[in-house]
Formats: structure tokens, sequence, C-alpha cells
């Protein structure tokens, strides 16, 4: 490789001057012997000595998902594949379209390569069935499904083959949790493994009722609450929340019904236990707002309650034209 050779106590100004006027290879390192430096360029240069000797290429960092691909997959390919994917803990979960999915180990290897996670999966199905799991196939790394994921400083164990989790949902959950006041009674009707009832209770005094239909999600939930030091309380419940609901002895002043698909099958249940002035935050899924105002007030009406919308906001896209939408009302008599 051609080289500048500078003594060492020239070889910094050296560099920067050669990297102002772009003539250092920045695929090579510099190498430093004896007294001198030496320094790879792209061509011969006046005023300098130039030697041939022989350097470590530099290490190549991928700045993209894409550029590990290059090699593999067709420009249209890439441009087909969806590079975006969920971490989870150390898990990384892809969506690979059905056109790619014989290239699916080359993906899976270059996932994991560039996130340094400990487990690649790949998205076999839509989410399904009551306990809200998704069947994933293991394509590289370690095949460990079980895993601790961070957020807010809190930190959710569960296991991505028998529970849903969505990391994208992070800010959402905050933004609930500030909104929060110490000595609420909260109901979180559709828990999983709990991330909102682990970051409300970590951060606030307050008193929670978790409710999930999935028996693993629970014993997650049950896990996290020893994993976290907490604030508030929490009491778990495993069932359908419509029968559950039936044995508390107490209403609450919020409930969160983060189910997008089926909460508004709930919202008669919700409605009944709410606190008069307390607050249900709504989602679902949907193109705009208006269906879910709709929605929560008619449920209200039909209970001889008003809703008052205080909040609505777009989660995330889902499908094209289709949004996770948040909608929070106060109940009020």
């Amino acid at each position: 490789m051609k080289c500048v050779k500078v003594p060492l106590k020239q070889l910094n100004d050296t560099r920067i001057n050669l990297m102002e006027k772009g003539l250092m290879s920045m695929e090579y390192r510099i190498k430093a012997c004896d007294d001198f430096g030496y320094i790879p360029i792209t061509e011969d240069i006046d005023d300098y000595t130039i030697v041939d000797i022989e350097l470590e290429p530099m290490k190549k960092v991928p700045h993209n998902f894409s550029e590990l691909l290059e090699d593999e997959l067709t420009h249209d390919e890439i441009e087909n594949l969806r590079t975006s994917f969920d971490t989870i803990g150390d898990v990384v979960i892809l969506e690979i379209p059905e056109n790619l999915e014989s290239k699916k180990q080359i993906i899976g290897d270059a996932a994991l390569e560039f996130t340094k996670r400990k487990a690649i999966y790949m998205k076999k199905s839509a989410i399904k069935g009551t306990t809200r799991v998704r069947d994933l196939e293991f394509l590289s790394g370690v095949d460990d499904s079980i895993t601790i994921h961070k957020e807010h400083g809190a930190r959710l164990k569960l296991d991505v083959r028998q529970v849903y989790f969505s990391p994208r949902l992070a800010t959402e959950r905050k933004r609930v949790m500030e909104s929060v006041n110490d000595g609420e009674r909260i109901l979180d009707m559709f828990c999983g493994i709990g991330p909102y009832p682990i970051v409300i209770a970590k951060n606030k005094n307050v008193d929670i009722t978790a409710v999930d239909i999935n028996k693993y999600a629970i014993k997650y939930l049950d896990e996290n609450i020893k994993l976290n030091k907490l604030k508030g309380n929490i009491t778990t419940y495993c069932g359908d929340v419509r029968e559950v609901s039936e044995s508390f002895k107490t209403k609450f002043d919020r409930i969160i019904m983060n189910l997008p698909g089926l909460a508004y099958t709930f919202l008669d249940v919700s409605v009944d236990l709410i606190e008069d002035g307390g607050i249900i935050n709504y989602y679902e899924f949907s193109d705009s707002y208006e269906t879910g105002i709709k929605r929560l007030e008619n449920a209200c009406s039909k209970a001889g309650k008003q809703a008052e919308i205080i909040n609505c906001r777009k989660v995330k896209s889902t499908s094209p034209g289709e949004w996770h939408m948040a909608i929070d009302g106060k109940i009020n008599s």
C-alpha cells in the first residue's frame, strides 16, 4: 500500500492535512513503527516521502442493515425487504417478505452481525388468538426466546414465543405514566407481561389491578414485579377480564384498554368499572379518531354517563391508512 512516511512527531499534523485534501485512504490503518509513521494515501503526492508498505485493512462497519446484504440481494430485493425490525432485549424479530423467504438465512445472519444480539427470529404469522401470540421461526444466533427488555428504567422479562410485547409502544407507555397521579387505583384490562403496570408502578405510588387471559403473560408479570423496585402495588389476575371483574369490590380512577383489535367489545365493562371523573385510556385500530370517539361516547351514553375526550393520539402506523389510535376520555355521571 502506498504511504506517506513521516517522523512520528509530524504524524498527526500530516494526517489532518492529507484528510482535508481528500488524499488519505480510509480503508487502511495508519501504522507507527520505530520513529516513523505511515499514512495510507489514494495517489502519489509531491513533497512527501512515499513508500510501499503492508498495512492492516480497516474493519468495515456497516452503517445500516442493507449494507450487509448488498452482495447477497439485488437492489430491488433490498428495497422490498423491511429493514426495520423489533428489538426486544437481546432478541430481534424480523419481518421478511414472502418473495425473500428463500434467502431468510442470509438475512437472519446479516441481522445477527449488524445488531450483535443473541437471537434472530422471523415472523411466521400475524398475531392470533385470545393470547395474542404469533408463530416465530428461529434464524440465527442462539435459539433462546426468553429475554429481559429494558424500558424507562424498568426490566421486563418475557418469552417472545409465548406472549405479545411491542417495544414500539414505549413512548406511549411513558406518556400514560406521566399522566398518572399518586394514589390512583388503576385497572389494566389486557396487561400482557405488564409493561404499563410496571412502568407506572415503578414511578408512581399507585394501586394497580392487572388482568390477562394468557397464563404465560401473568407468569412473567409476576416475575417482573419481583425484578423491579416498585413504588406502587400490582395485583395480578389470569382470566377473561369480563369474568374476573365480577369479583372486583372497587371502582377505578383509570382503566387502560390496550387491546386495539377487540377493546371496543369491552367498553361496557370499562364504563361500568370507572369511578366518576375517572380516565379511560382506550386504544383501537382505525383510520380516524371519529370511530373510537363515537364508540366510547355510545358506551357511556348507554350507561347514563358522559365521555369528555381529553386527548387523541396516533400511536403508530399499522398498515397503509390505518393507525393504532389512543383516545383518552374522562368519564362523568
